[in-house]
């Protein structure tokens, strides 16, 4: 195979601009799919979290064969929190498609993974989607792209980029957006002129880079990457190298794949530039590299952003531990943690001072909150800490991440949000009105931020979209004002009764329904006040032989508070704990009884 006959194209947008549903519909014009064949949508949305929140989560390879040409597709994740997925997957590229909204343009995480594609030097091209669109502004949203360019300091053959306009969903592409096509011939003309071919060194010892970890049950370590020079062969050895091992690792290849579409189909051997699929070989890690065994040339590892949010996982020890999950040691826990830095670098794990207590650093509260997820639908119970950012010290300072947030909300609610993130130490750096919304950026502590998306939404009416990116380390903002208001907690063990919770309704809002086992020192609610309150949820309604004139009360208890997994783990406080489990989320207290938590309570006053 020739550098001609091959492509390596990255696709990047922010969350919800329609990159994987345009990956869908290049799918269809290029024949990958039979005309009869059922296909879900958003294809390459395999991961059960994916489809459910509708954001990509985990950077994926496919391949498309148009024109004689093989076309390698990297799908990158358009959340921030994901994107040491994009750093190192921008690897296996030679140019970027930058996916933007007709409407929408540019946003904070379209900044970030751009700024990313200029550092490893990859040729930019720009897709303006969602052009039919009846508020689209593709003349605007184009001189902002322009305007992203030049801030990001791109070069001048990267400002000279080409443009399609057309939309992802009904599969059309067009250079002239007064005149629509009927396919999306002119996005892959566009793909096929402008990408670059990769360079070739067929002849060289052979290369092949990791940028990528997966797993199977039958084939064990999958390694994804590109081979940068020489042929990859099935069968044969090589040494493992990396900048950091001192001596390389003998290995042979026993499983050697490349993408055809959406499957991996086993071959003898992949070419240079183009994308392999490596499995069986067990020390392979994320940025080691096959090395001919006379010319143990490591390739540079790959740079990781550092992790800015850290969260504690602790072994479950409420009075219901062990009753719902399958997987409650700490062995089992710190195995799955292990497993999931291993697959993620931007994930890091580091002991505490106790056996069962494990910190997991990351790039966010979603980040983590998706490995939370993931651990309780396979099967494991723990608890979890409040998030807290990560300091550190730079030019003998102490400093914090600081992130560039960007809120969408409807012009009438824009004082209260400025209001909102101003008291949490943002700074306001740029405002525009866009149609009915306005677009407010924000320079703001990372900390600032958490438990910011639901107060936004609260504030707004249900209506703010809000989106962030770090952008620096600065010296500590000052004190942010957390929950102002303290919570109801179970003071005895039972099942939560209408007629109790019915009593206390005026106390606050209750997290729990009726017929719910709580237990001492678990939070069921949030107290109207400052200060936590010990509340009793299964008071009875005692039986006497006296008769009300008229009938019996009947209670009538407001729905309750149902959160999400992100809601909870911003919600909650350092004196407190959310226990996930297969089955239940809840918030307790981490001194589970009352008179034991004063006594600390006065303890801590007296220090």
């Amino acid at each position: 195979m020739t550098s001609q006959a091959i492509r390596n194209l990255a696709i990047v947008a922010h969350v919800d601009h329609g990159k994987t549903t345009l990956v869908d519909q290049m799918f269809r014009f290029a024949g990958t799919f039979r005309a009869n064949q059922h296909v879900e949508e958003r294809a390459l949305d395999s991961n059960p979290q994916e489809r459910e929140r509708g954001i990509t989560i985990l950077a994926k390879n496919t391949a498309i064969e148009y024109a004689s040409t093989r076309i390698n597709i990297v799908d990158t994740p358009g959340h921030a929190d994901f994107g040491g997925q994009v750093e190192r997957t921008l690897a296996m590229a030679d140019a970027v498609l930058l996916l933007v909204d007709a409407f929408e343009g540019p946003m904070p995480q379209t900044r970030f993974v751009l700024r990313k594609a200029f550092e490893h030097g990859l040729t930019a091209l720009v897709m303006i989607n969602k052009a039919d669109r009846p508020d689209a502004r593709q003349a605007e949203v184009l001189d902002e792209v322009f305007d992203l360019f030049v801030e990001l300091g791109a070069s001048d053959e990267q400002l000279d980029f080409p443009v399609v306009y057309g939309s992802g969903r009904d599969g059309w592409a067009t250079h002239d957006a007064e005149h629509p096509t009927d396919d999306l011939a002119p996005l892959f003309e566009m793909i096929l002129g402008k990408v670059p071919p990769p360079a070739i060194d067929a002849a060289g010892p052979t290369q092949f880079q990791a940028a990528t970890i997966d797993h199977d049950d039958f084939r064990g370590r999958i390694a994804i990457g590109r081979v940068s020079r020489g042929v990859l062969s099935l069968g044969g050895r090589y040494v493992l190298c990396h900048p950091d091992r001192e001596r390389p690792v003998p290995v042979a290849v026993k499983s050697l794949f490349r993408y055809e579409g959406l499957n991996r189909v086993a071959t003898e051997e992949v070419q240079c530039g183009d994308i392999a699929v490596v499995a069986g070989i067990d020390e392979l890690s994320i940025g080691d590299t096959l090395c001919h065994p006379e010319h143990p040339d490591a390739l540079p590892a790959i740079a990781i952003d550092e992790p800015t949010i850290s969260m504690v996982f602790y072994v479950n020890n409420s009075p219901v531990a062990g009753t719902e999950g399958r997987y409650v040691t700490s062995r089992q826990i710190l195995g799955r943690l292990e497993k999931a830095a291993a697959r993620d670098v931007a994930l890091q794990l580091a002991q505490t001072d106790s056996a069962d207590a494990f910190e997991v650093k990351g790039r966010g509260v979603m980040h983590l909150s998706v490995l939370i997820e993931n651990m309780r639908r396979e099967g494991f119970e723990f608890a979890v800490g409040k998030p807290h950012v990560i300091l550190k010290d730079v030019d003998g300072q102490r400093c914090e991440p600081y992130e560039i947030a960007s809120v969408e909300v409807p012009t009438d609610n824009a004082g209260r949000v400025i209001e909102y993130l101003g008291r949490r130490r943002g700074e306001m750096t740029h405002m525009n009105a866009v149609g009915e919304l306005s677009q407010i950026e924000f320079l703001i502590p990372a900390r600032g931020l958490i438990g910011a998306r639901t107060a936004l939404l609260t504030l707004s009416q249900g209506e703010a979209v809000l989106s962030h990116v770090f952008e620096t380390w600065k010296k500590d903002g000052g004190r942010i004002p957390r929950r102002n208001v303290g919570v109801l907690v179970a003071d005895r063990a039972g099942q939560t009764v209408p007629y109790g919770l019915d009593g206390l309704q005026d106390r606050g809002t209750f997290f729990v329904p009726p017929g719910f086992n709580v237990y001492e020192g678990m939070i069921v609610g949030e107290n109207n006040k400052e200060g936590d309150l010990p509340v009793n949820v299964c008071r009875q309604k005692k039986l006497t032989n006296m008769r009300a004139a008229g009938r019996d009360d009947n209670a009538k208890i407001s729905p309750p508070r149902l959160m999400s997994l992100e809601e909870n783990l911003e919600y909650i406080e350092d004196d407190e704990l959310l226990e996930v489990t297969p089955e239940n989320l809840r918030l307790r207290k981490r001194v589970l009884n009352e008179t034991e938590r004063k006594r600390a309570k006065r303890s801590a006053g007296a220090v």
